[in-house]
């Protein structure tokens, strides 16, 4: 028996185990252990599809622990990174402090459906679940750090996590296009613009957090944010 066949599901194994301790210690406080382990979550989420696309080792139970691990890592992670995110947000005994712990829902939502519907290569329907995830926890991450920034004050009122959550589902569940970042040979030169777009756009925000000293996460929040945007308005162009 090959022993390959097992590569890509080891490797989704340990991104699973990324999110699981990362969730530990989103609760000691240690957003920026956190955040590291759903960065390394998310280059296993990319390095086990590549490994099983170069070993052509699919199998349907590599699919189902693939999203049982994003549900973790880019779903209940970042929730409860926001629930947690410092002491400064608090709303008391209502029941928006536990607001967050609805994107975890919604990422299962958005991944049940991916299994059973979306085959296209080239667009999501809505919002990625690691792209989702990054977004949250590099906004804790970022506000865990600069608790003094404009953007940090702005994140720790007391209803920007609930209105931000109610955002981020939508965002999940849509049926609005969103390309895929990955470059394929033979894929539509439209398709291909957009990405090239996106990469430009990462380039420059690298450059402009370099330059202005900014929290290094910035680099993930704003390219994530932008790709968002870029979507969005691509979307209502009908481009």
């Amino acid at each position: 028996m090959s022993v390959k066949k097992y590569i890509p599901n080891t490797i989704t194994s340990i991104g699973l185990l990324c999110g699981l301790v990362g969730v530990y210690f989103s609760f000691t406080r240690r957003p920026d252990l956190a955040f590291y382990l759903m960065l390394a979550a998310a280059v296993c989420d990319f390095l086990d599809g590549f490994a099983a696309r170069l070993l052509h080792a699919y199998s349907g139970t590599g699919k189902e622990l693939d999203s049982l691990a994003d549900l973790v890592s880019f779903g209940v992670l970042p929730a409860f990174m926001l629930v947690n995110l410092k002491t400064a947000v608090s709303f008391g005994s209502s029941p928006l402090t536990l607001a967050p712990l609805l994107i975890a829902l919604f990422t299962a939502l958005r991944l049940a459906r991916f299994n059973t519907s979306e085959t296209d290569n080239l667009y999501f329907q809505g919002l990625p679940a690691p792209s989702s995830g990054l977004i949250c926890g590099s906004l804790c991450y970022f506000v865990s750090f600069e608790p003094a920034s404009f953007l940090s004050l702005w994140v720790l009122n007391d209803w920007f996590i609930p209105i931000f959550t109610v955002v981020m589902c939508a965002l999940l569940v849509c049926r609005i296009p969103m390309f895929s970042a990955k470059f394929s040979k033979g894929d539509p030169v439209s398709v291909n613009r957009k990405r090239l777009a996106f990469v430009v756009d990462i380039a420059l925000i690298i450059a402009i957090v370099a330059t202005t000293g900014l929290n290094w996460s910035m680099v993930i929040l704003l390219g994530l944010a932008t790709y968002v945007i870029m979507n969005l308005i691509l979307a209502a162009l009908k481009v």
